[in-house]
């Protein structure tokens, strides 16, 4: 219904609110005070309005002076008016209002909190089943991090940096490679030093035996230029130990790559001598003129320059350089001498793998020709090592992980190069030092049958 007295009502609603703000008590629920506060008011001072000498509810009217208790519940039925905060005040014909509720946001004093606040190196997360002011506090995963109290979030660490073990700083990745202050770095360097030792120690022996007939045969020469090759390979296996840099990632795989065709070469070039010799042997053959010491060293200046070609190819293209792979590790960086040019790296290896696999030919079809000191037998067995260590050294170094796969590499140098070393020279060293009677022309040349090859 409305209000005839209106002036009335708003003073009296201006009253309440006045009363209200001067006791905070009554302002955690506003609404509710104020709207009851306010029926009863209006229904103590403006009663239902009268028209034609009765009011609403069918009684007579009443005056102000005169509202009884009972009168002013009555009259609090018909009560139908709106708060200036915009709630509808208003009952039904049993005198019941229509359910209001308030949402109070009830703050706790300061100081009272569930928990501590999350400290450095974790993130605040908010516990949907409980207060506000309580929530969970979980620590960054690894490689992020953060650095201040109740952070909501970890920030993730840079490609070259990660999280320290509190969590709350990011840290330079250690590096890793190989090197000569680890015990696999100390022991490839001690073994590459010990080869280039024996390797000085047999051609001290040959050079101090070099007119004997075991040194003489089969070209001095390319045996001497043998041992210098071998010499190089050992040396070439330690710049693959230490901290990568450009140069030595050029250095390491074509020095190793050149020096490696040049001892598969004379070893090549002395399986020919081997079968030359014997053809020499039969009658009206003069095959040592078509293959005597200036060929043979252009076979091996030829061979060498081929190898040398594509190494310089290779460096001009795309060369060997220095990378940092973070790809393997999370938590470290490793140092590497990446290819650059794959067809390049392949391309110098498989020239390695074609000419062993045409001297292990060779020397196979050559080990059972008859002399007393067939050095072809020597060859082939050599051969059979080298070939073996090659094979099983492409899928160990494609599998190796980090430093490991410079420590395949280095183990194949050294193990080849050991098998050359070893299975060609310590039988004629054993000779020339423990069997010296053996070392005579009568023991190392017999004369061959008239026979075909």
């Amino acid at each position: 219904m409305a209000l005839d007295n209106g002036k009335d009502n708003g003073k009296a609603i201006q009253a309440l609110e006045r009363r209200r703000r001067h006791q905070p008590q009554l302002a955690a629920v506003p609404a509710v005070v104020s709207g009851a506060s306010s029926v009863v008011v209006l229904a103590a001072s403006a009663p239902a309005p009268c028209q034609n000498g009765s009011n609403p509810t069918g009684n007579s009217c009443v005056r102000k002076e005169e509202v009884d208790p009972k009168l002013m519940l009555e009259h609090m039925k018909y009560v139908n008016f709106t708060t200036k905060n915009g709630a509808k005040v208003v009952f039904d014909e049993n005198g019941d209002s229509g359910a209001q509720y308030d949402l109070v946001n009830w703050q706790m004093k300061e100081g009272s909190v569930c928990r501590e606040p999350c400290p450095p190196g974790t993130r605040k997360a908010v516990n949907k089943n409980k207060p506000l002011c309580c929530f969970d506090c979980f620590e960054c995963p690894e490689g992020t991090i953060s650095n201040q109290s109740d952070s909501p979030d970890c920030l993730v660490c840079p490609p070259e940096l990660w999280s320290n073990e509190k969590r709350n700083k990011c840290v330079l990745k250690p590096t890793e490679y190989l090197s000569h202050k680890e015990i696999m770095g100390a022991l490839l360097t001690a073994l590459g030093t010990i080869g280039v030792f024996l390797s000085l120690l047999v051609s001290t022996i040959f050079f101090t035996h070099k007119e004997t007939p075991i040194v003489k045969a089969n070209n001095s020469e390319l045996s001497f230029l043998l041992l210098f090759s071998l010499k190089l390979c050992f040396l070439c296996s330690l710049t693959f130990i230490g901290r990568p840099s450009q140069w030595s990632c050029m250095l390491r795989h074509t020095a190793f790559s050149i020096t490696f065709v040049l001892c598969i070469t004379c070893v090549l070039g002395k399986t020919i001598v081997v079968l030359m010799a014997f053809r020499a042997t039969l009658p009206n053959s003069n095959m040592m003129r078509w293959f005597g010491p200036a060929q043979q060293r252009i076979t091996v200046l030829m061979f060498t320059l081929i190898q040398v070609v594509i190494c310089i190819l290779w460096l001009t293209i795309n060369p060997p350089f220095p990378n940092m792979n973070m790809q393997y590790y999370k938590d470290k960086i490793i140092l590497e001498c990446a290819v650059g040019s794959a067809v390049g790296f392949w391309a110098v290896l498989g020239y390695i793998g074609i000419l062993a696999l045409l001297c292990f030919i060779l020397a196979f079809l050559a080990r059972k020709l008859p002399d007393s000191f067939n050095e072809a037998k020597l060859i082939t067995f050599s051969m059979l090592i080298f070939c073996a260590v090659w094979i099983s050294f492409i899928p160990a170094y494609v599998s190796s992980p980090g430093k490991f796969t410079v420590a395949v590499e280095i183990f194949a140098i050294l193990a080849s190069s050991f098998g050359l070393l070893l299975c060609i020279f310590a039988p004629k060293c054993y000779i020339i030092i423990f069997r010296p009677e053996q070392n005579s022309k009568k023991n190392v040349v017999v004369k061959i049958p008239s026979r075909t090859l």
